[in-house]
């Protein structure tokens, strides 16, 4: 018995793969009720950021009004918006460009 010869596979064509869809981002806005040490405390608790991160991602969102603190499918970002919400910060979520 002769051994099967190789299948030869065409490689796809450029338009015929699927582009990642556009991540949203999760966006944490700037309010006058919440301290700056209990959003830090958020960004580590429900991200599982570093101390230092959460609170370069705090301080965006202290000087600059807001941050874009996750990135992610719209559900993804639908869920961190929720837990934001739950947590008492305003947050929203948008499609990145």
């Amino acid at each position: 018995m002769s051994a099967p010869s190789p299948v030869e596979l065409d490689e796809p064509e450029i338009d015929d793969l699927a582009l990642p869809s556009t991540p949203w981002v999760t966006i944490v806005w700037n309010d006058p009720v919440n301290l700056m040490s209990y959003v830090t405390y958020v960004f580590q608790k429900y991200f599982g950021y570093s101390k230092k991160k959460s609170e370069k991602l705090m301080l965006e969102v202290h000087n600059d009004g807001k941050s874009a603190v996750s990135a992610g499918t719209r559900e993804e970002m639908e869920r961190d918006v929720q837990a934001m919400h739950e947590y008492g910060l305003w947050a929203t979520l948008e499609k990145q460009e």
